[in-house]
């Protein structure tokens, strides 16, 4: 049976990483391609309630039929597996963004949300992201990343994605044959040099820049830090249940009825289940 493959990105229609990963999703079944009108990089979850979208048909460099829309990355996904195209979507792939998405980024990521955004619809979802590097001059050559992402979507569509899950690809800035393989990794510990830039206009009022250096990492083996820093493609399953059930076990020891507490006659509960309240002795 072919697949319908949806292929967005965060970094606009344009961009030449979701041209390469569309020509080699072609490969692998049928494409449509649904992506922001603009560049929505660090735009993180979005979904838009208090105004229309708007969509509009666009050709890509190679003469590709996409469609751009006004919304967030997840925007573009939520229309297209809500009914954009009649056909259903069977597989969303989302990117190859530019930048590595590693560690914590993945909350930040309009790549890495859109692909949560079709898991959430019940669609299996995949992020590609290409380490790319400051010092780079010229074109980047997103060949090699979308031939790598060209090897996972097809191992998903042969086994499968177990629900609620999404796969975050990052891929190291590498010629083809300098890539060691593929590493099955955690998220990686990603270091953020943020700072905040106050600055005052013409008119004397004060504004704000937040920048700083570009975020490093740990490269912890086992890590998706680790994996780029040893050459190696990182493939990162994530889940959408945020719950930290190991917490859950250390709030059951806190004094929930503590007779200093003004609360202390509201019930506690979690899920379905109230928690065991333990009393001062």
């Amino acid at each position: 049976m072919t697949q319908h493959i949806l292929v967005t990105n965060d970094d606009g229609v344009f961009a030449p990483g979701l041209l390469s990963l569309a020509q080699e999703m072609r490969r692998l079944g049928k494409v449509s391609i649904l992506a922001p009108d603009h560049n929505w990089s660090g735009g993180g979850h979005v979904k838009t309630l208090d105004r229309a979208l708007r969509v509009k048909e666009v050709r890509l460099a190679d003469g590709m039929q996409a469609f751009a829309g006004d919304g967030a990355p997840s925007d573009c996904v939520a229309l297209a597996v809500l009914g954009y195209f009649k056909e259903p979507i069977d597989l969303v792939v989302s990117g190859i963004n530019a930048g590595a998405n590693l560690g914590h980024d993945v909350t930040y990521s309009g790549t890495v949300t859109a692909a949560m955004e079709a898991v959430i619809a019940g669609v299996p979802g995949i992020a590609v992201s290409l380490e790319t590097m400051d010092s780079h001059i010229g074109e980047i050559d997103y060949g090699p990343a979308a031939r790598m992402a060209g090897r996972v979507v097809h191992q998903v569509i042969e086994n499968r994605l177990s629900h609620e899950v999404l796969l975050n690809v990052n891929v190291p800035f590498l010629p083809e044959n300098k890539i060691r393989g593929i590493r099955l990794t955690r998220q990686g510990l990603r270091v953020y040099h943020s700072r905040l830039d106050e600055r005052t206009d013409p008119r004397g009022r004060p504004y704000y820049w937040i920048g700083g250096d570009a975020p490093t990492g740990v490269p912890e083996r086992g890590t998706d830090v680790g994996a780029l820093a040893e050459n190696f493609v990182s493939v990162t399953p994530l889940q959408l249940d945020l719950t930290s059930y190991r917490t859950m076990t250390e709030l059951n020891t806190w004094q929930w009825d503590d007779e200093s507490n003004p609360y202390r006659e509201l019930p506690v509960m979690f899920s379905d289940q109230p928690l065991e309240l333990k009393t001062k002795a």
